[in-house]
């Protein structure tokens, strides 16, 4: 059997429009470009099957701010409103006047925002395990919690982890990330057993370089968006949804995708994880989004 291809990513720095530096990273792979708008406050190998050079399309992305590099603003500045200014930022400095944008989780808010905003940049939009907006309300679907009790309990949450993240970082900076705890996370069904167990470790390892409290501030700035209007959405959107999602529901990816004309659902049976669980059916749908458009 041929040993898979080694991971490949190439950082560099970007200014955003509020001159905040922003690590940047691509992937350097030839075919069409396709712009990554990641899941809150993670990392490239979130994605493995991007990161091969034989992957067959150009990747470009950034961490978010205070993430992996990027600087945390002065001013603390971690909204929408900023999000957006860096995903422009980055494109801008890649030379990208359009892509298809891959997305994922928090960043699926990201990627419809900039396609409302800004739809000459978007050429089609992959939806993986996230909803247009109001993410938090989405939350704990499969306990079926009404959408407000769900979203009070999870900003509840993140506003706690805002104060205790102080406390727990000294403890989730030293956890050993080795196969053998990377195993451990997959044996908890919180992620699906398929991940494999080398790019877990890989991702789960620099997750827990970001500061707890932080990434609690950036999931609060995201709290406050509503949901987006899909009505004026008109391009190819594929939204992937996992059956035993705890942090986006399936039935609300569903009913956006039904609200999307001419949209393409598909249901895994997968957590919130999907890009890293089943990461060669996220590229098989990534291309046929890029040959619907093409």
């Amino acid at each position: 059997m041929k040993p898979p291809t080694a991971a490949f990513v190439r950082y560099y720095d970007v200014e955003s429009a509020d001159g905040t530096r922003l690590r940047a990273w691509t992937n350097d792979a030839e075919g069409p470009t396709v712009f990554l708008s990641n899941g809150l406050g993670t990392n490239p190998h979130a994605w493995p099957a991007l990161l091969n050079p034989d992957c067959g399309v150009r990747v470009v992305s950034w961490n978010h701010r205070g993430v992996g590099g990027s600087e945390r603003p002065a001013d603390d500045r971690v909204d929408l409103e900023a999000f957006i200014e860096d995903a422009i930022a980055v494109m801008d400095h890649a030379g990208i006047e359009s892509a298809v944008v891959a997305s994922w989780s928090a960043g699926v808010t990201i990627a419809f925002e900039l396609a409302t905003r800004h739809p000459e940049r978007v050429d089609g939009i992959l939806a993986v395990a996230g909803v247009p907006g109001n993410t938090f309300a989405t939350m704990l679907a499969p306990l079926r919690l009404p959408p407000l009790v769900s979203k009070q309990l999870m900003v509840g949450l993140a506003r706690s982890a805002s104060i205790s993240g102080h406390a727990l970082a000294p403890l989730t900076r030293r956890i050993p990330w080795t196969n053998a705890t990377a195993n451990m996370l997959r044996l908890t069904r919180l992620i699906n057993p398929a991940a494999n167990t080398s790019e877990l470790r890989t991702l789960m390892q620099e997750f827990c370089t970001t500061h707890p409290a932080w990434y609690a501030k950036l999931a609060l700035g995201v709290s406050e968006h509503g949901r987006v209007s899909l009505s004026n959405i008109d391009i190819p959107v594929t939204f992937i949804a996992g059956k035993w999602d705890m942090l986006t529901g399936s039935r609300d990816m569903l009913s956006a995708s039904q609200r999307v004309k001419g949209s393409r659902f598909r249901e895994l049976e997968s957590t919130h994880f999907i890009p890293i669980e089943f990461p060669d059916i996220v590229l098989d749908e990534l291309k046929h989004l890029i040959a619907r458009i093409g």
